[in-house]
């Protein structure tokens, strides 16, 4: 269970953050993105609320993102699978807009492009790969 922070705690963390996580967390856009989200897995009610609240804890710094599901499951008391997909809606249509500055506020390491090494692959024609290979289901010939 994530620990609880005074009002003035949480604003001491949002001063902190980059801006572009502070225009996700008071963006119209995000808020809908969540409501759409919740509507499609038929969540109603206070469990938005709480959903969005545990969202904005991720967003702030106090709830690691790999621990969102299983926060939705035992605090909203979602289901298993209903956390599951939930959580990854979210991942998809909310933190990857700021995957970045999450990674730098959690120190989790994000490969770019540039970081993954370059894999040199021989490409061999089926032509040249047919000819090197003995076919099992022919008869000999003499």
């Amino acid at each position: 269970m994530p620990k609880d922070y005074t009002h003035e705690q949480y604003w001491e963390l949002y001063k902190k953050l980059p801006e572009e996580l502070k225009e996700i967390i008071f963006s119209p856009k995000t808020a809908g993105t969540i409501f759409d989200i919740c509507k499609r897995n038929s969540i109603k009610g206070d469990k938005i609320s709480e959903i969005s609240r545990y969202i904005g804890k991720v967003l702030i710094g106090v709830l690691p993102p790999d621990e969102l599901q299983e926060t939705l499951e035992k605090e909203v008391e979602l289901e298993k699978d209903l956390a599951k997909r939930v959580t990854h809606e979210i991942n998809r249509f909310v933190f990857s807009l700021a995957k970045e500055s999450l990674a730098e506020l959690y120190k989790i390491g994000v490969t770019t492009i540039e970081e993954i090494p370059s894999i040199k692959i021989e490409a061999v024609s089926p032509l040249e790969e047919k000819q090197n290979k003995q076919d099992i289901y022919r008869e000999p010939t003499k």
